[in-house]
């Protein structure tokens, strides 16, 4: 499927007809909706002594199932649709990237019940992703980062999108009208009307809306993938799935799964040895991996940004305080972390005892104290309220020369 690349840069959004081909739609219907079912026999049996019978699915405003850890042969199609052309080829086009993976897998449902409007976000969040000037610099230098989908199995105009918003902050009558009401269309913005079979592929950094989360049947698939195209370094690292289901999958799609995991550790082992150099006081060891990381030097910053955030991540899953804890949901949880993807961040950490673990965030916090401000900060159309995490702006006049001084103080 031929689409361009530059509208993605350009508007933030692309929508593609018949993602789904025509031919196809009524068999993929019919295997999600068995994963539904699946998973709404789960959320019942799991639910809390408070809950209704249904548990999730009638509390949620917008039920959504991971179904990667719902299939099994029979229903293997809706997890190598994800890898056909018009999906993962697509996405592969649009960020530049062969080397495109897969690393969000769920579905979006319709509630029991009327929910009305969500407010408007950035799918970007400080405290984990780092400040949106930042980000938005290094995706116009070096390329889309994560991109996501919206793949509508029936009729759906829920989503709304700011075209272009994705490349620049709030303006100044964007956050008033937010503070004001963030439940209502605003200046720009416009519905993405999905047919059957039709998807948008989008800039997870774009303001967008759900605008109505109402009974009205809906099961849209939605998809994240992250460039490894050696340009940058992705601010959505990990990815939300293991490999206990590629079992199921034909030969061709389980060896798919299998590189995408391969590229993850890969990344991941080199992020430890970036660690590794800076407790060392290894400087050109330092150098060397973020080159590798971040190759291109411009906002090269925005990656040590990001990896002073995993930095004080492994700082602290090596605390006592979390090392601890038996559970991992709750160690995950600690760290503000995906619990399907903590084994990536648990093999870094491993790698330092807790002195080191100690000495590593040493080095990175007078960046990880630049980031932040005595006071909270707040600004509409994220994905959360007040925090102490700067929602914009990068250190101003603070270089690669600084951080590394830094390491001695």
């Amino acid at each position: 499927m031929q689409v361009d690349p530059q509208q993605l840069v350009d508007d933030g959004f692309i929508i593609i007809k018949e993602c789904i081909p025509s031919h196809q739609l009524d068999e993929l219907r019919h295997s999600f909706e068995e994963l539904v079912e699946r998973q709404k026999s789960i959320w019942a049996r799991d639910r809390t002594s408070t809950d209704p019978p249904g548990g999730v699915w009638e509390t949620s405003g917008q039920p959504r199932l991971s179904f990667s850890t719902l299939i099994d042969s029979t229903t293997a199609n809706a997890i190598e649709f994800c890898l056909h052309e018009n999906t993962w080829g697509v996405s592969s086009e649009v960020i530049r990237d062969p080397k495109t993976v897969l690393k969000y897998i769920t579905m979006m449902c319709n509630p029991v019940r009327d929910h009305g409007p969500a407010v408007w976000h950035r799918d970007i969040e400080p405290y984990r992703d780092g400040p949106l000037c930042g980000l938005q610099a290094d995706m116009r230098a070096n390329g889309i980062g994560t991109v996501q989908w919206n793949i509508a199995m029936y009729e759906d105009d829920v989503l709304w999108v700011v075209p272009g918003s994705h490349m620049r902050p709030n303006t100044e009558t964007e956050n008033q009208q937010l503070l004001d009401n963030p439940r209502v269309p605003i200046e720009g913005s416009i519905p993405v009307k999905l047919k059957a079979g039709d998807g948008v592929v989008y800039s997870n950094a774009i303001l967008h809306w759900g605008s109505n989360y109402s009974t009205k049947l809906r099961r849209t698939i939605h998809l994240a993938f992250r460039p490894f195209n050696g340009s940058k370094y992705s601010y959505r690292p990990y990815i939300h799935w293991n490999l206990d289901f590629v079992t199921h999958l034909v030969p061709w799609a389980q060896k798919r799964f299998e590189s995408f995991f391969k590229q993850v550790s890969k990344e991941f082992d080199t992020v430890s040895r970036t660690f590794r150099a800076v407790v060392d006081k290894d400087v050109q060891g330092f150098l060397d991996e973020l080159a590798i990381l971040h190759p291109v030097e411009e906002q090269q910053m925005v990656c040590v940004m990001l990896l002073t955030k995993l930095a004080y991540k492994v700082h602290k899953l090596n605390h006592p305080d979390v090392s601890q804890l038996a559970d991992a949901s709750a160690r995950a949880d600690a760290v503000a972390w995906p619990l399907d993807s903590l084994y990536f961040l648990d093999k870094i950490a491993q790698q330092f005892s807790v002195s080191e673990s100690d000495i590593l965030w040493s080095r990175f916090v007078s960046m990880g104290n630049r980031l932040k401000s005595d006071e909270d900060q707040y600004v509409p159309g994220f994905q959360t309220g007040p925090t102490k995490y700067f929602f914009n702006d990068m250190p101003a006049n603070y270089n690669l020369a600084n951080f590394i001084a830094d390491w001695n103080i």
